[in-house]
């Protein structure tokens, strides 16, 4: 297991890079913790593959250090990092059996034999293919060889880190669940830091210790679930996690006021006068809908019943507003304003959230 230290690190793809906008992944400085997992979520192209690839050895970056439990790998080969690496697609080979596959890495290190025997079945277990493991892994199922090279990235105990790079994009629904489930059970056992690339942040909130955030090849925040859901750092991840996410609406804000298209409403704190593009950012579960003349006028679209609760969509001139209401709720066409609960509000200034002023 390893500490990972990312120091002024930056990579580009471009040979002579001039310009922040040259950089696939901007500079960066970050501690990730020994033995914590860790997941890296962001829409495509946002640069986690970049960041994971540099990490695992695959990649050398243009500027910057990589440490492990402080000792600088930035050239070292993918071999002399001792990681094991799950990528998107399922790498195995077709002429050994599922036992052989899984067994390779061992093997490989010459570990004994009765250790071996012992160590695959259990990750068979893990995965679910104690029934197949003599069958050649040629003609199986594509989500059964992605289990398979899940299985062999994790049948090593002795790693400094397991990489996954979006493992589970080929597995069925069902499947995905009991592997991750299986991964985070894995992670309490042992104890490896983990680093997991998705794009979907189901995977990432249920997976991860810490949620990496990244957008335009950035590290926009780094939490914990709650800390990302709370208090977004930037209006990206106040749009990308959540479902619905963020409302955000442009807004002037002058201490604990904000004036929205001609309607003040209170933010319960002080945020002084921010500059730049000032917004206001609020998640639906902060919003309710009401009748009378509080709060700010809209009109109701549609009302989507999801079983659990109601999302309201309702238009504010022009801009969306999604609201959370509880499933017995009733919602009628005279609710025709929306009140924030202040505890929800979270004030941005060019899409960085700004903190409050104390009192």
């Amino acid at each position: 297991m390893a500490k990972i230290t990312l120091e002024n690190l930056a990579h580009s793809y471009l040979p002579n890079p001039t310009r922040e906008e040259d950089y696939a992944l901007k500079s960066m400085d970050h501690d990730w913790v020994d033995g914590e997992a860790y997941a890296l979520l962001g829409s495509s192209g946002c640069g986690k593959s970049t960041l994971l690839n540099i990490i695992s050895g695959l990649l050398h970056p243009s500027q910057g250090r990589i440490l492990f439990n402080d000792k600088d790998v930035t050239m070292a080969p993918t071999t002399q990092r001792n990681i094991a690496q799950v990528f998107q697609f399922p790498v195995v080979y077709d002429t050994m059996t599922v036992r052989d596959n899984l067994a390779f890495p061992l093997r490989n290190r010459g570990s004994d034999p009765a250790y071996i025997q012992e160590r695959v079945q259990q990750i068979a277990a893990m995965i679910g293919m104690e029934a197949t493991l003599d069958r050649k892994a040629r003609g199986l199922t594509a989500d059964a060889k992605q289990k398979i090279s899940l299985g062999r990235g994790m049948v090593r105990e002795d790693v400094n880190a397991l990489l996954f790079d979006e493992p589970l994009t080929v597995i069925d629904p069902h499947m995905k669940w009991e592997l991750r489930t299986q991964l985070k059970s894995l992670h309490h056992e042992f104890g490896h830091t983990m680093i997991y690339v998705t794009h979907d942040q189901t995977e990432a909130l249920t997976f991860a210790d810490k949620v990496v955030v990244m957008y335009d090849g950035r590290v926009v925040q780094m939490g914990t679930p709650q800390q990302l859901f709370e208090t977004p750092e930037h209006t990206f991840v106040g749009y990308f996690i959540g479902s619905p996410g963020m409302n955000v609406l442009e807004a002037k804000v002058s201490g604990d006021k904000a004036v929205i298209a001609g309607t003040e409403i209170s933010l319960g704190q002080g945020f002084g006068t921010p500059t730049g593009k000032v917004e206001l950012g609020v998640r639906p579960e902060f919003v309710t809908l009401q009748s009378g003349d509080e709060g700010l006028p809209v009109t109701i679209k549609r009302v989507e019943d999801v079983g659990r609760h109601k999302i309201v969509r309702a238009d504010f001139q022009g801009n969306e507003i999604n609201i959370i209401a509880a499933e017995g709720e009733n919602i009628s066409p005279e609710m025709n304003r929306v009140v924030f609960d202040t505890a929800g509000i979270n004030i941005y200034s060019d899409s960085w959230r700004v903190a409050p002023k104390a009192a």
